[in-house]
């Protein structure tokens, strides 16, 4: 049988730092990466030499930028490894540096995510040589718009009070001084915006911006070692991944390759889903939230708008989902987004979220997909 995180050494996430996310600007993304590293190390309490192994996620970038940002450092040695997974580049980057401390292979490794539009990139399905009728026919914000249409009609709820999504994601991005949008929004001003495709709004649609965001990885021994303080160490206890399959309804195929990996990763940490206390998902339009929520069986069926609009998802509500305010008020920068969650995660478990602090919070779960087809979710718990 495969071995998971729980069949070897325990990991845990000492430290977290960013680079507000923002609109495009000047900022290199040297600067970017290093300030998310630097972040990190501080947080941690560590210096650059302790970490053996760097994993520097990007989906839009050119090759190797790691190199041009861990330079500033030190020449220390370090392996380095770059990946690529779409939006879920720093998931996929988290879940390889996890393993490869869990296995005993190293002791402390860097997980950076950092993206910056420097040229037009595209996906790779575009160049395949091999013509689709449906290349340009529906789009992420089409086939998402869709989904709420279906949605709403299917459960017998208002387009309206799936936009509620945005109200409280704004609001929690407002309390937090790395989001790109850091203003709370009326549901008057979130269905005011200026439309993108069906009832979707600007407001209800994540900003794609730059960025990053980085967090420390290490052993317990690591952490005797080095002297890491007591409240710092998050441990990741779950962690699975999935690429989509044949589904009976390949419409919800989102929903449906979420639902199999946080079976999959709370089985493997021993959680219930009524046992996750703060959940950071992919939240890429207001409708990903509603449908996520019940995939993951944090509710029944049909049933997220109503608990939404009764406080069930607030920060002091009974799970917490996207405190950061979401890829809809945090931003999504691409390359750091996956890694941001789990950054998010681990102060909200260490209670030093600030204003966006979830009360007695235990239990975390990231989750993030990438172009639909992958699919990362990691579970984090306070020992």
């Amino acid at each position: 049988m495969p071995k998971t995180l729980k069949d070897m050494r325990p990991v845990y996430v000492i430290g977290a730092g960013w680079h507000r996310y923002q609109n495009p600007s000047d900022t290199t993304f040297v600067t970017l990466g290093l300030a998310a590293v630097r972040g990190a190390l501080t947080d941690a309490g560590i210096e650059w030499p302790e970490v053996q192994s760097a994993y520097v996620a990007t989906a839009l970038l050119p090759m190797a930028p790691g190199r041009a940002i861990l330079r500033h450092l030190g020449a220390s040695g370090v392996e380095l490894v770059h990946i690529e997974n779409a939006s879920a580049s720093s998931s996929a980057a988290f879940r390889k540096a996890c393993i490869e401390v869990a296995s005993g292979v190293s002791d402390v490794a860097l997980v950076l995510g950092v993206d910056k539009h420097l040229a037009p990139r595209g996906r790779a399905e575009a160049h395949t040589g091999i013509a689709s009728l449906a290349n340009d026919a529906i789009v992420p914000f089409t086939h998402f718009a869709l989904l709420a249409d279906q949605y709403a009609q299917r459960w017998g709820v208002s387009p309206d009070d799936i936009a509620r999504v945005a109200v409280k994601n704004h609001a929690n991005g407002a309390k937090n001084p790395n989001a790109q949008r850091q203003q709370a929004r009326t549901l008057d001003e979130i269905l005011g915006g200026r439309i993108v495709s069906g009832n979707f709004t600007t407001l209800q649609c994540t900003p794609v911006g730059e960025g990053a965001a980085a967090v420390i990885i290490a052993s317990e021994e690591a952490i005797r070692r080095l002297g890491v303080c007591g409240d710092k160490p998050v441990r990741v206890t779950g962690s699975a991944a999935r690429s989509e399959r044949v589904y009976a309804d390949p419409g919800s195929f989102d929903a449906t390759l979420t639902s199999e990996t946080t079976r999959i990763a709370l089985r493997e940490a021993g959680l219930r889903p009524d046992q996750i206390d703060v959940v950071e998902l992919h939240d890429a339009f207001t409708v990903e939230e509603v449908e996520y929520v019940e995939a993951m069986g944090l509710c029944e069926p049909g049933t997220a708008v109503a608990q939404l609009m009764e406080g069930a998802w607030d920060i002091g509500g009974r799970c917490a989902i996207n405190p950061s305010g979401g890829l809809i008020a945090m931003g999504h920068p691409i390359g750091p987004t996956g890694v941001g969650q789990i950054g998010e995660i681990a102060l909200q478990l260490r209670g030093v979220a600030g204003e966006r602090q979830h009360a007695g919070a235990r239990t975390g779960l990231a989750h993030m997909v990438g172009v639909g087809a992958v699919c990362y979710v990691h579970t984090l718990q306070r020992d």
